[in-house]
């Protein structure tokens, strides 16, 4: 069953956020001597790495970094995902290099990029073919269309069963090619936060309230089919994004 809180603002979402990914990587790290954190892109989730980036208390050598979804853009353009973190968290914090994984937007596909993604991911979990590695938490926004990561309703990523990294076309804009983690992976967390805000958001919402009453199968929208095999589903969502 999925956890559904609401607050007032964006700014009460980040800081909730930013209580639950603490507790999250305490509990990680105490298990396991380290989180593995998949990102997600947007003006939510950046609010949240702007306060992760003012603390003072947190062991960055503990923690690995990764982007759920990312246009095949470089680092610098604005639509990148992985720009907004550099600016938000990583130009701020001391963390080993090694522990960021961004995807390779250097290749010379997107599907390149895909595949390299996946085996970095598999490399980092020592995971072979056919396993799907357990993230501690997964991040996530949704998008006007109740679009997640980079699985757009209707396109073939969101259907995706044995590869953990796609190439994806969009269905919004960016009218740009994306690197996306699949449902398989995303529904192999520990904990999966979605993060919206604004009344644009509504609509959708309102639809995946819906499908998270029914099997995953049967869920209308992306956002809606994401169901943590073992672990937490938790939506963050402020009460324009949850108006009726």
């Amino acid at each position: 069953m999925a956890n559904i809180q609401v607050f007032d603002s964006t700014d009460e979402i980040a800081r909730a956020a930013e209580e639950y990914v603490l507790a999250a990587a305490r509990d990680s790290i105490a298990a396991r001597g380290v989180f593995n954190l998949d990102l997600a892109g947007g003006s939510t989730p950046r609010k949240l790495y702007e306060r992760l980036a003012e603390r003072t208390d947190i062991d960055w050598s503990k923690w690995h970094l990764f982007m759920g979804d990312e246009r095949f853009v470089p680092l610098d353009d604005e639509r990148s995902n992985m720009g907004l973190v550099q600016t938000a968290l990583l130009d701020k914090i001391t963390i080993p290099k090694e522990n960021v994984h961004f995807v390779p937007v250097g290749e010379p596909t997107v599907q390149a990029a895909a595949q390299a993604y996946e085996q970095e991911i598999r490399d980092h979990f020592k995971t072979e073919a056919g396993d799907v590695p357990a993230f501690d938490l997964v991040l996530l926004g949704m998008g006007p269309d109740a679009h997640t990561a980079s699985l757009f309703p209707g396109k073939a990523a969101v259907s995706e069963t044995q590869k953990l990294v796609v190439a994806s076309e969009a269905g919004l804009q960016p009218f740009v090619e994306r690197v996306t983690f699949t449902l398989p992976l995303i529904d192999a967390a520990k904990r999966v936060l979605f993060l919206a805000a604004g009344a644009d958001k509504a609509e959708a919402f309102r639809t995946v309230r819906q499908d998270l009453d029914k099997p995953p199968k049967q869920a209308a929208t992306p956002a809606g089919k994401v169901r943590p095999s073992s672990g937490e589903l938790q939506w963050f969502v402020d009460r324009a994004a949850n108006a009726s």
